[in-house]
């Protein structure tokens, strides 16, 4: 499970520009709270080798899954959700955890940490509020 800023990150897929190549279909974390994305830790080695060698041939686009036979499911198998469920879900279930570690961080009076967690509830709640005045 990979952490950022408190919340834990949800796995994707998606694009990522190394220099003028586009490479596609890159499995990704990416933090809902502060929108930090990072190449998954699993295909990390795999994506900088395509990436390069992709520019070194003067590719504008790659797609990683065309070089990189990774199983999708054993990828994201550690990630506490995936941008494919339901956002109200992911939310609700990102403040969830968010108020577990509050009572933790309470608990053991780390007031720096509680701070930090009461402002990852907020951004999250006022998601959650964005996502509800949609529906």
């Amino acid at each position: 499970m990979s952490f950022c800023c408190g919340a834990s990150m949800v796995g994707t897929k998606g694009t990522l520009k190394h220099y003028r190549t586009q490479v596609h279909n890159v499995p990704l974390l990416f933090c809902p709270v502060c929108h930090r994305v990072e190449v998954h830790y699993k295909v990390e080695n795999e994506y900088e080798i395509l990436a390069e060698y992709a520019h070194g041939d003067g590719a504008f686009e790659v797609d990683f899954q065309d070089y990189v036979m990774e199983d999708e499911e054993e990828i994201f198998e550690n990630v506490v959700n995936r941008e494919t469920e339901d956002p109200n879900s992911i939310v609700q279930n990102q403040i969830d955890m968010a108020l577990d570690l509050l009572s933790v961080a309470k608990q053991i009076e780390d007031e720096k940490w509680e701070r930090e967690l009461k402002q990852r509830l907020a951004v999250m709640s006022q998601r959650r509020l964005r996502l509800q005045h949609k529906a």
